[in-house]
């Protein structure tokens, strides 16, 4: 077998470029090292044998780096999710089936040119968030063989953390994608509900299931989910991507409120609280404000999922093996589904009330911020300790995970940090729904900041992207009758706007005060010369609203380009220069409020 490979995107696509490394040798070299590390650690139900291989290789003949964007990327699929002519199990038996078709992301991934390796192990359907609930063996941690994988996504963690998988493809309903990720040194992205197709997925809760990537940065699924995210017609719970979310939105975050929850528990880990508390220091540091939030309606809302009738949503997919053929699924799995069949329709209603209830609550803490930070978990668990309380100890780790797709969040897991054993520490960002691209971008950010190897012990990856990270809501300046108080405020305020700055713009601009009115308005110029700097204020208001604030403009005002003192530049008032025919130059009241005082 070959010297080990760097399998980042990047650096990957550089040596197929330049004839260092071929998709045949590799992904040789790749099967030979899975099936060496299987014994170990039990990430794979299903490796791909080379006559298996052979079609996927064979597609790449002819093609190029240049004509495929994943050309030759290996990956692996969690095995409930399906891949034509291979077995999807669930981890169980029993259930088992072939797939004539593989899932829609399965099938936009190889049209990329990416090569599945082959299906991993996984907490029975779906059911766990450790990853030892498996008839085909437990998955021990990448780095500290007394600790478990994480689940239930827990082979795919291990082959992207082992270095068997550029990336992987696990699922997340209440934390299988972001949980594994934190204990193996991964970036876990559990997008928003309905942005990657779940068409050829076993169901775990199917209005909450998500398809996570695993990879070892955030630009890698910043890539991936813009390449993947599309509506599918096989998938009823299937949403657009807004252009707010499109793959341009990845970039530096500006200053940005990220929440802090009052309410944080560690159950007793003396070492996560300060690992918590370094990397609120190192989002500081990126220009965020930490602001404390209630997290009660969060961890109620998390509550619900297990505790509530979406157990009986799991039930109905396994119900009906467990009633029929009980011994075929795990016992632990059996005692979690226990009480579905006793849950009523009137049960069902009365959660989803209440889980309305809390949305609301919650939605509204989730529009004072930009992202909220959490622990990815309280405290990591032993194999001892699930072993003897496996039940308790799993919900351990979902304290800060269950509630994300109850209450409808885009999350990504990001390496946080080692503890003193070796073992890997990680956080949770999360935003608003369908603002998937800027969490990475903070995601990113906090990894260059923290410098921390990447999964396998490698450099961490430190270039900068370009452009500015953007999420579901846009900044507009304004420098007349809409600031603070004034006439057209409220259309603003009507729209949910934010003021967020009262600043001045840079020393280049002239203001006039407009002919006609009420309402009195005045008109900004950027100038070549002569300019001076305006007083403006900075709001924040809904990007689906800004259309209609657009609309509503009368001319000669519009929306265009204003550059702020710090060099920043917005989108902000404008004034056409057909405009100031007749109006009165005020440019020496530096602002539209000294104006109109001047007025009396």
């Amino acid at each position: 077998m070959t010297h080990e490979f760097d399998l980042r995107l990047d650096t990957l696509r550089a040596a197929y470029r330049t004839g260092t490394a071929n998709p045949r040798q590799l992904i040789a070299d790749l099967r030979e090292k899975a099936a060496a590390l299987n014994p170990e650690f039990n990430l794979f139900i299903h490796l791909l044998s080379p006559d298996e291989l052979e079609p996927y290789l064979a597609a790449l003949d002819g093609k190029s780096p240049d004509d495929l964007p994943l050309y030759g990327v290996p990956f692996a699929i969690k095995d409930n999710i399906d891949l034509a002519g291979v077995p999807t199990t669930a981890a169980c038996p029993a259930f088992a089936y072939t797939p004539e078709r593989s899932a829609t992301l399965v099938d936009q991934l190889i049209a990329l040119g990416a090569i599945p390796l082959g299906k991993t192990n996984l907490d029975q359907f779906a059911t766990g968030l450790n990853g030892t609930r498996s008839p085909y063996g437990k998955c021990r941690n990448s780095v500290h063989p007394g600790y478990p994988a994480g689940g239930s996504s827990a082979g795919s963690a291990l082959a992207v953390a082992l270095g068997v998988a550029s990336f992987a493809l696990g699922t997340d309903t209440a934390g299988s994608g972001r949980v594994p990720a934190a204990l193996n040194n991964l970036l876990g992205l559990k997008p928003s509900k309905g942005l990657l197709s779940t068409a050829g997925v076993v169901p775990a809760c199917r209005t909450l299931d998500c398809v996570s990537y695993f990879t070892a940065s955030a630009p890698e699924a910043s890539r991936l989910l813009a390449l993947t995210a599309r509506v599918d017609p096989h998938d009823g719970y299937s949403r657009a991507n807004p252009l707010w979310n499109d793959a341009s939105a990845f970039g530096v975050p500006r200053p940005f409120r990220f929440g802090v929850p009052k309410q944080l528990e560690f159950l007793g880990c003396t070492e996560s609280p300060a690992l918590f508390a370094a990397t609120v220091e190192h989002l500081k540091a990126l220009g965020g404000t930490p602001v404390e939030i209630d997290f009660a309606p969060f961890l109620e809302a998390a509550k619900l999922l297990y505790e509530g009738p979406w157990v009986a949503e799991r039930y109905s997919v396994a119900g009906e093996l467990i009633e029929r053929q009980p011994d075929a699924v795990l016992p632990v799995i059996r005692a979690v589904l226990a009480k579905a069949p006793g849950t009523t329709a009137v049960d069902a209603f009365r959660a989803q009330y209440r889980l309305q209830a809390l949305k609301t609550e919650c939605d509204r803490l989730m529009a004072e911020v930009d992202c909220v930070l959490t622990p990815a978990y309280p405290r990591p668990v032993t194999l001892a300790e699930l072993h003897a309380e496996p039940v308790a100890r799993n919900s351990d780790l979902g304290w800060y995970t269950n509630f994300m797709n109850m209450l409808d969040y885009a999350a990504v897991a990001v390496p946080a940090g080692f503890m003193q054993n070796g073992l890997p520490w990680g956080v949770t960002l999360f935003g608003r729904v369908f603002t998937d691209q800027y969490v990475l971008s903070l995601a990113d950010a906090l990894q260059r900041q923290t410098g921390l190897p990447l999964a396998g012990g490698r450099a961490p990856q430190l270039a900068t992207p370009s452009g500015t990270a953007r999420h579901d809501r846009a900044r507009v300046v304004v420098c007349g009758a809409h600031l603070d108080g004034l006439p057209l405020n409220w259309q603003l305020r009507q729209r949910g706007g934010q003021l967020q700055d009262a600043t001045c713009s840079s020393p280049d601009y002239k203001l006039y005060a407009l002919a006609g009115g009420p309402p009195f308005r005045p008109g900004m110029v950027r100038v070549a010369e002569g300019g001076v700097a305006i007083e403006v204020e900075v709001w924040d208001l809904p990007s689906a609203e800004l259309g209609s604030f657009l609309t509503g403009i009368p001319a000669p005002l519009g929306l265009g380009k204003v550059q702020l003192a710090d060099g920043r530049w917005e989108t902000g008032f404008i004034c056409e220069p057909y405009g100031l025919e007749g109006a009165e130059d005020i440019t020496h009241f530096g602002g539209w409020r000294a104006y109109l005082r001047s007025k009396g």
